[in-house]
């Protein structure tokens, strides 16, 4: 249950152009534990800032792939 409310929070914050930096706010309630951190242009930008973080492995790329499906890397 939990995993798909968590899907859904991902598609209701994937940007339709352009890749969302996320992060997880563990100390939310279930239903809002994902917030868009930025917005980017290029996938690079959003890599190297995730990359800058305190903790990398807390935060998540977001974007729609060529043929329009929901992508998180």
């Amino acid at each position: 249950m939990a995993e798909d409310i968590f899907e859904k929070e991902k598609i209701n914050l994937t940007p339709e152009i352009g890749f969302g930096l996320v992060g997880i706010d563990y100390f939310a309630d279930s239903e809002n534990q994902l917030y868009l951190v930025e917005h980017f242009e290029k996938y690079q930008d959003a890599l190297n800032a995730k990359k800058e973080r305190k903790n990398p492995d807390e935060y998540f790329i977001l974007y729609k792939g060529a043929g329009g499906e929901f992508c998180c890397r």
